[in-house]
């Protein structure tokens, strides 16, 4: 299909006779032009008509980009393919995020096929037109996108930044008490001072707004321990704290205490959209089985938990396992793993997580439609645990993030090394599972965690006991889970981008 320009519509004169049909051209040409010409006069002289004209005309003076890049170009913001504005905090990329890891082969799939999450605004503005888009702007947005999809946007550094966070602290009621560090009389928020910044791309803030719209009709739902019970929090109060009316936010909760289980759920009617959490700290099924003095728990590897099917269906699902994994009775295993009516007497914890995440698996390949859910996996967070563990006095008082990589964690040190278990795991799966790998970007933040702050108004007992019982796991917020929410939407905005873009070629 020839691209027409604006010079192609020039003819230069000829001497032949004006036919009828060339009369009756001019005639509309120049009918048109003093129309033009006359609306130009009239708007120039009546300035206010902006300001008290209708709706629809105001949409057609503001959103210019309706029409043919042609008449109105493109702006440049001094960055190839940028699709934001620098004075805006608009979640749009620069330069934009991986899908994958480029260490990573198999556990992060960049499905081109798969759901189209969109905003449900910007489902009716692709034309077929041969004016939609113009050759050079087409080009510079491939580039754009092409930028973004080699950039891996979890290979990076923390830099110190001074802008505010994302909500204020104290200002999100949602925060489960064993995350709000600011109400628990943490005196420091230094923690608050950095943001990740990856080594070739950049990552704009979050809007809120503009991540409700996107979200508009959709359901999110985070699906693991209470380290993404830590995320989910963030999640909520990103978008709650977003709202012009709080009032029309509702809270549609199961337990209350994050450690014991329930259902979660934040309702969102003036966008019609839900994020929710359900805890499932294996991802397989909590079991029991009889002995000689009444029951023993044990974990079932082969059965997937019963609240699976619930959410099935939801348009992003964020799973994550790995910290209970740690635990003595997990580590150990010695009967406590079960398939079927067998128990096994020993059985070592890497096996068993095996056969648990091909349990989990193999539920999503046969439930899950990749055409409509976006599935994740979150990656395994590192604990700052010094002078002990988290059962003997352990603690993490240090008030900057590690600065040398020589002094960061060993993941191939760890017992049991649940990072390299886990992305040896993902490998086999067959489903597209897209990997948020914020493994080592946490590794450095030594500083970020509740540590002895895990409850406000704290009598001189309790601060005694906490003192030896610090939370060296979980995360302060506003804090580290809001960076892990941003690359999160920066994948969904990715795959947005790409498939907008693959739909405009198709019917162009």
């Amino acid at each position: 299909m020839n691209h027409l320009s604006p010079t192609s519509l020039i003819r230069t004169p000829t001497p032949t006779l004006l036919t009828k049909p060339t009369m009756a051209s001019i005639f509309t040409v120049t009918f048109s032009f003093i129309v033009i010409a006359f609306t130009t006069i009239f708007l120039l002289g009546n300035s206010h008509i902006h300001h008290q004209s209708p709706e629809w005309f105001k949409n057609i003076l503001n959103n210019r980009s309706q029409f043919p890049s042609y008449l109105f170009g493109t702006k440049s913001n001094n960055g190839a393919g940028r699709l934001f504005d620098k004075k805006s905090n608009s979640p749009f990329l620069q330069n934009g995020p991986a899908l994958a890891p480029s260490a990573s082969n198999s556990p992060v799939l960049q499905n081109q096929n798969g759901p189209a999450l969109a905003p449900s605004e910007s489902n009716s503005n692709v034309t077929k037109s041969s004016y939609s888009t113009s050759l050079p702007a087409k080009k510079k947005k491939m580039n754009w996108l092409e930028k973004m999809s080699k950039c891996d946007i979890y290979e990076g550094k923390w830099v110190r930044d001074d802008s505010p966070p994302l909500y204020e602290r104290g200002s999100c009621r949602h925060i489960d008490e064993s995350f709000n560090c600011y109400l628990n009389g943490r005196p420091d928020y230094g923690y608050e001072k950095f943001r990740w910044q990856p080594n070739h791309c950049n990552i704009p803030r979050l809007d809120g707004r503009k991540m409700l719209r996107f979200f508009r009709g959709k359901r999110i739902v985070y699906v693991g321990d209470s380290l993404n019970r830590n995320m989910w929090d963030s999640m909520v109060c990103l978008l709650t704290n977003s709202v012009k009316n709080k009032s029309r936010v509702f809270e549609a909760s199961g337990k209350t205490e994050f450690k014991k289980e329930g259902a979660y759920a934040f309702l969102f009617p003036d966008y019609n959209f839900s994020v929710e959490y359900i805890r499932s700290a294996f991802l397989v099924q909590e079991s029991e089985v009889p002995v000689k003095n009444g029951t023993k728990e044990t974990l079932r590897l082969d059965l997937i938990e019963k609240s699976y099917g619930t959410y099935k269906d939801a348009d992003v699902l964020i799973f994550n396992t790995g910290n209970w994994w740690t635990h003595e009775k997990t580590s150990e295993g010695k009967g406590y793993y079960q398939e079927g009516d067998h128990v096994h007497e020993k059985l070592d914890v890497v096996e068993a997580f095996d056969r648990a995440m091909a349990t989990w698996a193999r539920w999503v390949e046969a439930n899950v439609d990749p055409m409509k859910t976006h599935v994740f996996f979150r990656s395994y967070t590192l604990s700052h645990f010094s002078k002990g563990e988290w059962n003997s006095g352990g603690q993490c008082d240090d008030k900057e993030p590690i600065k040398d990589d020589k002094d960061l964690l060993r993941l191939d040190e760890l017992s049991p090394p649940i990072p390299l278990m886990l992305e040896n795991s993902l490998k086999k799966v067959k489903a597209p599972v897209s990997y948020l790998n914020v493994t080592r970007m946490t590794n450095y933040r030594q500083d970020a965690h509740p540590s002895l702050y895990r409850k406000p108004n704290m009598t001189q007992e309790e601060k005694q006991e906490f003192q030896t019982h610090q939370d060296c796991s979980h995360w302060c917020l506003p804090g580290v889970p809001d960076t892990w929410n941003q690359l999160l939407f920066a994948q969904l905005l990715l795959q947005h981008k790409q498939r907008q873009w693959n739909h405009t070629n198709n019917v162009s």
